[in-house]
């Protein structure tokens, strides 16, 4: 380790000084290398194994990084799903005497891909709907707390498969702002259109380098940030007037924010016209409803759409074993040791990398009842198990340490002709 050099770390991993900082990060030896999927970025990334675990090596500049780096940290303690920073190194030497760039260590998000290493051959339209849906509410989040992300796009962004769904993660907040008193309209309608012109390239991208399905069109695709944006926002932080006969619409309100996976810590109440009418607005929103609820009573750490799904399979485990009078924490321990537990143990060793348990539980409960349906009976859960085992998980690949994808890089088509020469940005005119 060069004597000048400096770590900037909450806590910071010795494993961290046995890297090579003394070598360009391009020149790093391949032992040292993890071979995973990365998206697209205007810095050089590499995957190193550090501790037992891996982390993200990006080169950039001493301001960026440092400034990155608290940006991430700041994040992480309001809850926003990003990745964890590990540390900023600066004042780096090579072995000849010279400058070498610092760089940025953040953890690597386990099971997460970037967007290009979540379909083997094609894009289907499917998929990427729910991939600009993952991001579209990532992005409400950010602005609820007030984050100018100023880069928004799949390729700054990790996901995690969440029940059939998918969960978005920031990755890179190197443009990013956090303003506390909240985001201007125009502020908020700048990102969401740097979402919509940046996804359409991306799949623009898939597109000429044949990757992306005939039947999925990239401008429409792209389309959908806003129109899913705008109704999640509304949801969030609209205002609602009603009758003062129909408060029961209140609780509507709260029950159809806790089915999008927010808590409503605060809400303004007003009346009007003589008590004849009533207007709400939620004043502060958190995320996180099921997964704090399935954390409470089970102390399991899962997705949101996972975290539904769990919680709906707990409670129909508590009505068909009569247990709705029970305490809600013990049955929920009942539940987790007699049936969650018991299917995360049958799952083979060298097939436990595949998929995190929750997801491998929420495609069993998907399984069980195809093979219901088809066999009209009911399969025991035991019995789906196996069959799941042996029909689904053992054919997919391994999301955990997924080496080499064919995805890693895209072949564009080249053309020649000088005609193709003021072509080259149409796509951004047809956005």
């Amino acid at each position: 380790m060069p004597d000048s050099m400096t770590i900037t770390a909450a806590t910071v991993d010795p494993g961290l000084l046995d890297l090579p900082w003394d070598l360009p990060l391009d020149a790093w030896p391949e032992e040292t290398i993890v071979a995973l999927p990365k998206g697209i970025s205007r810095h050089l990334v590499r995957f190193v194994h550090l501790s037992g675990y891996v982390v993200a090596v990006k080169e950039t500049s001493a301001e960026l990084a440092r400034s990155e780096y608290d940006m991430l940290r700041t994040l992480q303690r309001m809850d926003v799903p990003c990745v964890d920073p590990v540390a900023v190194i600066t004042n780096r030497v090579g072995r000849e005497g010279e400058e070498l760039q610092p760089v940025l260590v953040t953890r690597h998000l386990r099971f997460s891909l970037p967007y290009r290493a979540l379909y083997s051959q094609t894009l289907r339209p499917d998929t990427a709907t729910r991939l600009v849906d993952a991001l579209a509410l990532l992005l409400v989040r950010l602005h609820v707390i007030g984050f100018y992300w100023g880069d928004v796009s799949l390729s700054n962004t990790l996901f995690r498969r969440d029940a059939g769904s998918f969960a978005a993660y920031l990755v890179d907040a190197e443009t990013g702002k956090l303003y506390p008193g909240g985001l201007s309209n125009g502020q908020r309608e700048n990102d969401l259109e740097v979402a919509r012109v940046n996804i359409a390239g991306e799949l623009l991208d898939l597109e000429a380098g044949g990757r992306l399905d005939e039947n999925a069109d990239p401008v429409d695709v792209s389309n959908r940030i806003v129109a899913q944006y705008r109704t999640l926002w509304t949801e969030l932080t609209g205002t609602e007037q009603f009758d003062a006969a129909e408060r029961w619409r209140i609780n509507d309100r709260v029950e159809r924010l806790n089915a999008l996976g927010f808590d409503i810590e605060e809400l303004s109440i007003r009346t009007a016209d003589a008590g004849s009418q009533v207007r709400i607005q939620p004043k502060v929103v958190d995320a996180g409803h099921h997964q704090r609820r399935l954390l409470r009573l089970t102390g399991l750490d899962a997705e949101e759409n996972q975290a539904r799904r769990l919680l709906n399979d707990l409670d129909a485990y508590r009505a068909r074993n009569g247990r709705e009078e029970l305490d809600e924490e013990m049955v929920a321990h009942e539940w987790v040791s007699r049936v969650f537990e018991p299917v995360v143990r049958a799952i083979p060793r060298d097939l436990r990398g595949r998929l995190e348990p929750a997801e491998v539980f929420h495609e069993l409960l998907e399984h069980r009842w195809f093979m219901s349906q088809q066999e009209e009976r009911s399969v025991s859960l035991p019995e789906a198990t196996t069959a799941y085992i042996n029909d689904v998980l053992r054919h997919r690949r391994d999301e955990r340490t997924l080496i080499n994808p064919p995805t890693s890089s895209i072949a564009l088509p080249l053309d020649d002709d000088d005609d193709d020469e003021d072509d080259v940005d149409d796509w951004r005119a047809s956005v």
